[in-house]
């Protein structure tokens, strides 16, 4: 691996261990075994380092999810969502320690607006690919840069993020994936009848 690779290595383990807030450029120098000149080079400070390696993180996420939501075939736009947020809590114990740093770096992007600019490019990043997935799952011609499905893909987004919130704060008091499927469920059979003519997600 080069410099680059190296330092993104290294952030990301210090996010792991160490937290947003209290990485230092010493620290990611120790952990890559580069030199300060390398950040400044490749990634313009440390902040824009650590955002860059919480950019990757993100890319993961959203690639697993994808794949989740998009393994049956036969599903429907709902079901699709249903199916990733059950994952996405599922997965949330294992993802604690960088979460707590994205935490951390949200906290910091109002009075940093380097840092505010690259996490809204992260999230744009992200909307963009959720909202294509939502045009392929309508099978209907319909194009991910349809406002509908850029709505739809901010929705998916927030519930993610607002599940992660409440799990790190409250874990005992999130339901289990299973109990999010049941009441999601009783939802939509409340509000979309068996006898009905709608049907939610495909429409």
């Amino acid at each position: 691996m080069g410099h680059r690779d190296d330092l993104l290595a290294a952030a990301r383990t210090l996010l792991e261990d160490k937290g947003y807030a209290h990485i230092t450029a010493r620290d990611l120098v120790a952990a890559s075994g580069t030199n300060l000149a390398s950040i400044g080079y490749h990634f313009g400070s440390k902040s824009g380092l650590l955002n860059a390696a919480i950019g990757t993180v993100f890319e993961e996420w959203t690639d697993q999810l994808a794949e989740l939501a998009m393994a049956d075939p036969t599903a429907s736009p709902v079901e699709r969502g249903h199916v990733t947020w059950a994952a996405w809590l599922a997965g949330l114990a294992g993802k604690r320690r960088l979460l707590v740093s994205y935490i951390e770096a949200l906290a910091q992007a109002e009075r940093a607006p380097d840092l505010r600019r690259q996490l809204a490019e992260l999230y744009r990043t992200c909307r963009l690919r959720v909202a294509g997935l939502v045009a392929e799952s309508l099978g209907d011609g319909t194009r991910g840069d349809d406002p509908r499905c850029r709505a739809v893909a901010t929705f998916v987004v927030a519930v993610c993020d607002g599940l992660a919130v409440q799990w790190l704060v409250d874990p005992d008091g999130v339901p289990t994936p299973d109990e999010l499927l049941a009441g999601l469920a009783t939802l939509w059979s409340a509000s979309f009848p068996p006898d009905g003519n709608d049907s939610p997600g495909r429409t």
